[in-house]
């Protein structure tokens, strides 16, 4: 479905803009380092503990070695009371209702202003548009959208850098 957003138009001139409403989904699994740029991201056709569970055992992989804390909210397919959580990883609950807490939040709200008034025929081409997109933000891109001093206090405190 189409996200209306504003543009510029001269005075009195009503923009006109393709519209298409048909609904169809997808949703994208992220991590993104708000210390170091780097993502983990996957596309997958729906949501569910199970799937979550999968998605840590594969950003669990991506760099192995590396400790990673993911922030959670309430959402339901994030419920940890029947799943595995790597030993690599640790999960960070948020408050209900501030997902200015979560880096993965900034980082789709920046995507969601980049799918603004755009029509996809098919979803095909909607997941190629979101595989480039996620493809091609930098590290540098992904550390100006996520960084937050509180964050990198916190971080640097605890280990004394």
């Amino acid at each position: 479905m189409s996200h209306m957003g504003s543009c510029i138009s001269a005075k009195g001139v009503r923009p006109v803009i393709s519209y298409g409403h048909k609904f169809s989904s997808t949703y994208l699994y992220g991590s993104y380092s708000p210390i170091a740029g780097d993502s983990f991201v996957w596309e997958v056709d729906g949501v569910s503990t199970k799937i979550f569970e999968t998605y840590l055992n594969g950003l669990s992989q991506h760099r192995p070695r590396e400790f990673k804390i993911v922030v959670i909210d309430n959402a339901g397919f994030h419920s940890t009371k029947n799943i595995t959580v790597p030993s690599n990883i640790f999960l960070l609950s948020i408050p209900a209702y501030s997902p200015e807490l979560n880096p993965c939040e900034q980082v789709w709200a920046y995507m969601k202003t980049r799918f603004k008034n755009k029509v996809f025929n098919t979803m095909e081409d909607l997941k190629e548009w979101l595989y480039e997109s996620v493809k091609n933000i930098s590290e540098t891109t992904i550390l100006s959208i996520t960084s937050n001093h509180h964050f990198l206090n916190e971080f640097n405190a605890s280990f004394n850098i």
